[in-house]
C-alpha cells in the first residue's frame, strides 16, 4: 500500500489535501503520473495545510451560495456550441473546460471545470446531462444541448 497525499479532488477517493493509503499500481500507474496526488512524507505533511487553504479559496464560500448556484444551473440549460459534421458527429468530444466555459457565457456563474464529472464521452449533437460538485453537500445536474458550430 502507498500512503499519498491528494493535490486534486478524485472521486471515490477524496478532496485536496487528504491523506490515503492506495495500492501501490493505482499509485503509481495512475495519481502520481497525472499529478493527482503526491507521496506522503514527513516534510510532505506541511504542504497539507497550503493544500486545504488553496482549496479553501477555490470553493465556492458558502454552503446558502452553492445552494443558489445550484438552482441556476438546473433552472435552464446551457448550450454547448462545438465544431460538428453533417450527420452531427462532433469533431472530438465535448470535454469538462467546454462546459465550464459555456456555463459562464450563459451567465450562469463561474464553475471549476474539475467539478464537472459527465457520465458519457460527448461526441455527437442533442441533450445529454452533467453533474456539477459546487460544494462537499451540494451537487447539480446540468442539462446541455450539444449543437454545432456554424460554419
Amino acid at each position: 500500500m502507498a500512503k499519498l497525499i491528494l493535490t486534486h479532488e478524485v472521486t471515490g477517493l477524496g478532496t485536496a489535501g487528504d491523506i490515503i493509503e492506495v495500492k501501490n499500481g493505482y499509485a503509481r500507474n495512475y495519481l502520481l503520473p497525472r499529478g493527482f496526488a503526491i507521496t506522503w512524507t514527513k516534510g510532505g505533511e506541511k504542504q497539507v495545510e497550503s493544500i486545504k487553504a488553496g482549496r479553501a479559496a477555490r470553493a465556492v464560500a458558502t454552503l446558502e451560495e452553492a445552494q443558489k448556484l445550484a438552482a441556476s444551473l438546473a433552472a435552464k440549460p446551457v448550450k454547448v456550441t462545438v465544431k460538428a459534421g453533417e450527420t452531427g458527429r462532433l469533431f472530438g468530444t465535448v470535454k469538462a473546460e467546454d462546459i465550464a466555459k459555456a456555463v459562464e457565457a450563459a451567465g450562469l456563474g463561474s464553475i471549476d471545470k474539475r467539478k464537472v464529472e459527465m457520465p458519457e464521452h460527448i461526441k455527437s449533437t442533442g441533450n445529454y446531462q452533467a453533474t456539477v460538485r459546487l460544494h462537499e453537500d451540494v451537487s447539480a445536474t446540468l442539462d446541455l444541448q450539444v449543437v454545432a458550430a456554424k460554419k
